[in-house]
């Protein structure tokens, strides 16, 4: 399993607490941040099983689905719902969207 699977763990905890937290505001918004967690587990998890096109599938649909991860966490600081995530929080978040992408982006050059 990637290394980065382990991240994505950490990852998986922190989105929980940030989702229990945006639930009080808004469930719709919540929901769709287990969804895409849920999602960027999943597929990591797929795609080291896989080999070559199916990989680099897997890693790419959670490279987005982390993206959207993040999206979800601004959208519910604009929004008021949460306030200032914790910077450890969101490095990691950053950590793993970037070793996805290379894994995505290092077969396409």
């Amino acid at each position: 399993m990637l290394r980065i699977y382990e991240v994505v763990l950490v990852m998986a905890g922190d989105a929980a607490g940030i989702a229990e937290q945006i639930e009080r505001r808004d469930s719709d918004l919540a929901r769709q941040l287990r969804r895409a967690m849920h999602s960027v587990a999943l597929n990591v998890a797929e795609g080291a099983g896989n080999t070559a096109g199916h990989k680099r599938q897997r890693y790419q649909t959670a490279l987005g689905s982390a993206r959207e991860v993040l999206a979800c966490i601004q959208v519910a600081q604009a929004m008021r719902y949460i306030g200032t995530v914790d910077a450890r929080v969101l490095d990691r978040m950053d950590h793993v969207i970037a070793t996805l992408g290379r894994l995505v982006y290092r077969r396409a050059s």
